[in-house]
C-alpha cells in the first residue's frame, strides 16, 4: 500500500500555497454572504423559489438515495470487507472508544440534538404527520416520537458513515490525501487530480459550509432562549447576532489550539455533560414512562422504517414531508463532507465492521434514547399534568427545552446547565467543521493553517447570520436543503467507487491466499519426498 509521510509533517502545511479549491470555494461564500447583508428580502424571495423547486422536483431522489446509503452501510458492515483495517495491518485505533464516540458524536449532530430533542416531538404532538391522528393525544404521541426516532436515527449516521469510510479508506489504507475527491481515484483514476477531483472539492465545501451554517443558526437561537428563560435577555436578531460575534471568538481559539488539545477536550465534556443531564431526566422524571416509550418507539420505528422511508404526498400534494423529511435528510447530506471528514480522520486503525457498527448503531441508540427522555418527558408532562409545554412551542420553539425542564426539581439550574451545554456544542461543531473546511481547501493536509481555519470560521458564522437575519429559522432549512442536493449525487458515485475499490482488495487477497495454499502445498510435497 502507498504511503505518503506528509500526513506526519507539522510544516508540511506551511509550505502549501492554497489552490482554486480555496478561492473559487470562499468566493462563492463570501458572495453568498455579501448578498445576504445587503439584499435580505432578495435572499429570502429567491431561496424560497429555490426551496419550493428542490423539494417538488427532487424530493423523491432524496428519499431513495438515503435509504440507498443505509442499505449499503449494512452491506458494509456484514458483507466481506469486514476485517478490511482502515490503515496498515498493524495499525491500532488512535483513541479509546469513550474518546471516539464522544468526538464523532459532538460533531455528529450535537446542536441539532438538544435544540430538537423536546421541541420536534411536541410539534408532532401538536400536527401529527400527514394528519394520521388527533393532535394532543396519545396515538399523536406515538407517531410524535416515531418519527422523531426516524429522523435522529439510523439513516443520518448511515450517511455520516458512507462518506467517513470512503475516506478513511483512501487516506489510511490507501495512502490518498483527505480529499473527498480522493474517494473517486477507484472510479475515475488522475481525473480527480484534475477540473473533475476540484469541482467535486468545492462542491463539498461549499456543502459542508451551508450545512453547518445551518446548525450554527439553530445554536444560536436555542442559546438566545436560554439566556431569555435563565437571565432575562431580549429573544430579538440583536442578541442573536452579538451571541454568533461572541462565540465565533471563542471557536477560533478553540480551533487553533489543535485537535487533540481543543477538540478532543470539548467533545469528551460535551459527551459529559449532556450524559449527566439524560440521567438526570430519566432517574429524576417520569422514568417507567421514558422507558416504556423508548422501547414501544423503537418498535414501531424498526418495524414501520421501510415504509416510512419512502412516504412521500404525491396525491394529497402535502408539504410535510418537505419541511420535516426532506429537510433532515438535506441536512445530514450537507454536514456528511463535513462529519465524514472528521470522523475518517479519527477513525484510524479501526476495521470496516468495527468502524460501521461503532458510527451507525451507537449514536443511533444514544440519539433516539435522548428524544425519548426529553421529548418523551415533555409528552408526559403535556399529556398527563398540563405542562403548557405545547403552547410554548406554538409561541416560541428556542423555549421548548427550558419550559420541560421547568418542570423538574431544580429547574432553573438545569436551563443553565444545559445552556452551556449548547454553547459548547456550537464551540465543538463550528470548531471542527472549520479544521475540515480547511483540510478541504488545503489539498487534503491533516493539519490546516491556522489562518485557513480561521477564515472559513468567520465565513461559517457570517452565513448562520445573514440566513437568521433574512429568513429565521426558515431560511437555516432552505439553506441546507438546496446546497445538499449537488452533494448527494456525489454521494451515489462515491458508494459505486468505494465498492470498487474494497473489491479488488477483497479479489487481490484471495489471490494472495492463493498463492500462499500453492505455496504450501509445495513444501508439503517436498517434504513427503
Amino acid at each position: 500500500m502507498a504511503r505518503t509521510n506528509c500526513f506526519e509533517r507539522d510544516d508540511f502545511v506551511k509550505e502549501l500555497k492554497l489552490g482554486s479549491v480555496f478561492y473559487i470555494s470562499v468566493t462563492i461564500v463570501t458572495l453568498f454572504v455579501l448578498w445576504g447583508f445587503i439584499f435580505p428580502d432578495h435572499l429570502e424571495q429567491q431561496a424560497s423559489s429555490a426551496l419550493a423547486f428542490t423539494t417538488e422536483s427532487f424530493g423523491w431522489f432524496y428519499l431513495m438515495a438515503t435509504f440507498f446509503f443505509l442499505a449499503f452501510a449494512f452491506y458494509l458492515a456484514f458483507g466481506p470487507y469486514g476485517k478490511i483495517k482502515l490503515g496498515e495491518d498493524d495499525d491500532e485505533p488512535e483513541y479509546p472508544y469513550y474518546t471516539w464516540f464522544a468526538m464523532l458524536f459532538s460533531a455528529g449532530m450535537g446542536i441539532g440534538l438538544v435544540f430538537w430533542g423536546v421541541a420536534e416531538p411536541i410539534y408532532h404532538f401538536i400536527t401529527p404527520p400527514f394528519g394520521i391522528a388527533e393532535g394532543l393525544t396519545p396515538d399523536a404521541a406515538r407517531y410524535a416520537l416515531r418519527y422523531s426516532f426516524f429522523h435522529w436515527g439510523l439513516h443520518p449516521w448511515a450517511i455520516y458513515t458512507i462518506v467517513a469510510l470512503a475516506l478513511a479508506y483512501a487516506q489510511f489504507r490507501k495512502g490518498e490525501s483527505g480529499l473527498i475527491s480522493s474517494t473517486f481515484r477507484p472510479l475515475i483514476g488522475d481525473r480527480v487530480d484534475g477540473a473533475v477531483g476540484k469541482g467535486i472539492d468545492t462542491l463539498a465545501a461549499i456543502a459542508t459550509a451551508f450545512g453547518v451554517a445551518t446548525s450554527l443558526g439553530l445554536g444560536t437561537l436555542q442559546i438566545n432562549g436560554g439566556l431569555s428563560y435563565v437571565f432575562g435577555i431580549p429573544n430579538t436578531i440583536t442578541v442573536q447576532m452579538l451571541i454568533i460575534l461572541i462565540v465565533t471568538i471563542l471557536y477560533m481559539v478553540s480551533a487553533t489550539t489543535g485537535l487533540n488539545r481543543g477538540i478532543r477536550y470539548l467533545s469528551n465534556l460535551n459527551l459529559g455533560l449532556a450524559i449527566g443531564l439524560l440521567l438526570f431526566v430519566l432517574f429524576v422524571g417520569p422514568s417507567s414512562f421514558i422507558l416504556d416509550a423508548f422501547t414501544t418507539t423503537i418498535g414501531g420505528y424498526l418495524g414501520n422504517i421501510i415504509p416510512m422511508s419512502f412516504r412521500m404526498t404525491p396525491f394529497s400534494q402535502g408539504t410535510w414531508v418537505g419541511a420535516w423529511t426532506l429537510f433532515y435528510w438535506a441536512w445530514w447530506i450537507a454536514w456528511a463532507p463535513f462529519v465524514g471528514s472528521f470522523i475518517a480522520r479519527v477513525s484510524k486503525g479501526r476495521t470496516v465492521k468495527e468502524f460501521v457498527l461503532g458510527v451507525l448503531l451507537v449514536p443511533s441508540i444514544f440519539g433516539t434514547f435522548w428524544f425519548a427522555a426529553f421529548g418523551g418527558s415533555a409528552i408526559f408532562f403535556d399529556l398527563f399534568q398540563q405542562g403548557g409545554i405545547s403552547e410554548a412551542v406554538s409561541s416560541d420553539v428556542t423555549t421548548a427545552l427550558f419550559i420541560t425542564l421547568e418542570q423538574f426539581p431544580l429547574g432553573m439550574i438545569l436551563a443553565f446547565l444545559a445552556t452551556f451545554l449548547i454553547i459548547t456544542f456550537f464551540i465543538t461543531s463550528a470548531d471542527s467543521a472549520t479544521f475540515v473546511l480547511g483540510m478541504l481547501t488545503s489539498k487534503g493536509v491533516l493539519n490546516p493553517a491556522n489562518s485557513t481555519k480561521l477564515i472559513w470560521g468567520f465565513l461559517q458564522s457570517s452565513i448562520a447570520a445573514v440566513l437568521l437575519w433574512s429568513g429565521g429559522l426558515g431560511g437555516l432549512q432552505t439553506a441546507s436543503i438546496v446546497a445538499a442536493l449537488p452533494f448527494a449525487i456525489i454521494m451515489i458515485f462515491m458508494v459505486f467507487s468505494l465498492i470498487k475499490a474494497l473489491n479488488e482488495e477483497v479479489r487481490e487477497e484471495k489471490r494472495k491466499e492463493k498463492r500462499r495454499r500453492k505455496k504450501l502445498d509445495e513444501l508439503l510435497k517436498q517434504s513427503q519426498q
